[in-house]
C-alpha cells in the first residue's frame, strides 16, 4: 500500500485506500450475502439473456421464413408445426455447424481413418479459431472498463498490431521459430500497445476523451493499413492490396493436419486470459487499476498515481487488441490483406459487457460469438436462414444485458443487493 494509506490520519480514523475502494464498488460486508449468490447474480442475467436472445432470433426466423406463410395460408395448426419446424431446423444447422455432427464424430472415430476424424471434428475446432481474436479484443475492451475507460478504438489496434506482426513475419529471415515466432508476436502487442497509449496520454494529460480519440485512431489506422498494403508492404508479385506471406518460422503451430486450422493462439489467448485475472485481482497494480476505475477521485486521496494509471490501462488495452490482429496474421491468414478483420473490435465490446468485464467472463462470451459466428454459415447453407439472424440474436443478447432490468422484470426476478453487481465503467462522460 501507499504512505498516504499507512498515514497517522488514516490511523486516525479516517479510511484507508482499500476501505474506499470497497465502499466506492459499494461491497457489502460478508454478513449480507455469501460468495455463491453473488456468482448467481454474476452468472444468472447472461445466461438468462442468452436464452432471451435465442427465443428472440426464434420469431425472426419464423418471420423471414416463407414456408411460415404459406403453412398459415393453410390453417393455423400447420402454421405453428411449420413454425416449431423451421426453428428447429435453424438451430440444428446452427449446432451442427459449430460444434459438428454427433453422429458423424461417433462413426468417425468408429472407422478409425484419421481424415474422417479430421473432418468430423473441424467444426468444432474452426468455432474455437474463430473464438480466439475475440478472446484478445474482449480482453482489450474489459482491461480498459475496469479502469473506467471505454476503448472504443480496438479495431484500429487490431489493425496497427496485424501490420507489425506482418512486417516482422516477413521481413526477419534466417530466423529459428523459437526466436521468430515471439518476436513476431511481441511486435503484434507493441503496436497495439502505440496505438492504445496515443489516447491513454491525451485522456491523462489533456483530459481529451478516450472515445473520441480512440474513433478518430481507428480510421487514421484503416487508412494507413490502405496505404502500406498498396505501397511499401504490397507483394511484389501481387496487383492486390495484400503483403508478403510470413516466414513458415513464424506461423503459430497447428496441432493437426489439414483441413484443421486449429492452432497454437488459442492456447496463447486463454494464457493470457489468465495473466490479466492474475494482474487485475491478484496484484497490488491490479488493485490500483480498480480503484481508478471505480473512483478516481477517492484513488488520489489514497496517493495512487492517476495519470500513470490511466496511460497503463490504455497501452495495455491496446497491446490485447493488438494479439488478435497478431493471431489472425500468424495463426490464420500468414499475411495481411486489407479489411482482414470482419469488425472484432466493436463485437469486443459487446463481449465485455456480456463478460461483466472479467477474464473469465468474456472468454465465455467470446466462445459463444465464435461458436455463433462459425455456425451461422450452416445454419445458412443448410436451412436457408440469412446469416444476419446471429448478429440479431447477438443484438438482443447485448440489450438483454445492457438493461438487466428487462431480465428481471420477464423472469421475476428479485433486485440485487448493492455490490452483488459489478460496476463496469464511470460514463461517458469521463470523471
Amino acid at each position: 500500500m501507499s504512505e498516504a494509506q499507512n498515514s497517522p490520519e488514516n490511523q486516525q480514523g479516517r479510511p484507508s485506500g482499500a476501505q474506499i475502494f470497497l465502499q466506492e464498488l459499494r461491497v457489502p460486508s460478508p454478513k449480507h450475502y455469501t460468495g455463491w449468490r453473488r456468482i448467481s447474480q454474476t452468472f444468472l442475467i447472461p445466461i438468462l439473456a442468452i436464452f432471451s436472445g435465442l427465443v428472440m432470433g426464434g420469431f425472426f426466423i419464423i418471420l423471414t421464413s416463407p414456408e411460415v406463410y404459406a403453412a398459415f395460408s393453410e390453417s393455423i395448426v400447420a402454421g405453428i408445426q411449420t413454425s416449431f419446424q423451421v426453428v428447429w431446423t435453424a438451430y440444428k444447422a446452427l449446432f451442427t455447424g459449430a460444434f459438428g455432427s454427433p453422429t458423424r464424430m461417433i462413426a468417425a472415430l468408429q472407422s478409425g481413418d484419421a481424415l474422417a476424424i479430421r473432418r468430423a471434428f473441424n467444426p468444432f475446432l474452426e468455432s474455437l479459431v474463430a473464438s480466439t481474436p475475440y478472446i484478445f479484443a474482449g480482453l482489450s475492451v474489459a482491461f480498459a472498463f475496469q479502469a473506467g475507460l471505454f476503448n472504443i478504438g480496438a479495431e484500429g489496434q487490431i489493425f496497427i498490431g496485424a501490420i507489425f506482426a506482418a512486417f516482422v513475419g516477413y521481413a526477419f529471415t534466417g530466423l529459428p521459430m523459437i526466436i521468430h515466432l515471439p518476436l513476431a508476436l511481441l511486435a503484434g502487442a507493441i503496436g497495439g500497445g502505440i496505438w492504445g497509449f496515443i489516447p491513454g496520454w491525451l485522456k491523462a494529460k489533456t483530459g481529451g476523451h478516450e472515445v473520441i480519440n480512440t474513433i478518430m485512431l481507428n480510421y487514421i489506422a484503416f487508412r494507413l493499413s490502405d496505404w502500406l498494403l498498396r505501397g511499401p508492404m504490397q507483394r511484389p508479385e501481387s496487383f492486390n492490396p495484400v503483403s508478403p506471406t510470413i516466414m513458415p518460422s513464424a506461423f503459430l503451430p497447428k496441432f493437426f493436419g489439414d483441413p484443421i486450422r486449429f492452432h497454437l493462439g488459442f492456447f496463447v489467448a486463454l494464457g493470457v486470459a489468465v495473466l490479466v485475472w492474475w494482474f487485475l485481482y491478484k496484484t497490488r497494480w491490479g488493485f490500483d487499476h480498480r480503484a481508478v476505475g471505480a473512483n478516481p477521485h477517492a484513488s488520489r486521496y489514497a496517493g495512487m498515481n492517476i495519470v500513470i494509471s490511466t496511460i497503463l490501462a490504455m497501452t495495455l488495452a491496446g497491446a490485447l487488441a493488438g494479439l488478435a490482429g497478431t493471431n489472425e496474421v500468424l495463426g490464420v491468414n500468414h499475411n495481411l490483406a486489407m479489411a482482414f478483420s470482419s469488425g472484432y473490435g466493436f463485437d469486443a465490446i459487446a463481449l465485455a459487457l456480456l463478460g461483466r468485464s472479467h477474464p473469465f467472463g468474456v472468454v465465455l462470451a467470446a466462445l459463444l460469438f465464435g461458436f455463433l459466428r462459425n455456425g451461422a454459415t450452416s445454419m445458412q447453407l443448410a436451412a436457408g436462414i440469412p446469416i444476419d439472424i446471429i448478429s440479431i440474436i447477438q443484438a438482443f443478447i447485448l440489450a438483454f444485458v445492457a438493461a438487466p432490468a428487462i431480465i428481471r422484470t420477464i423472469y421475476r426476478l428479485r433486485t440485487p443487493v448493492a455490490g452483488e453487481e459489478g460496476v463496469l465503467v464511470r460514463g461517458w462522460a469521463g470523471d
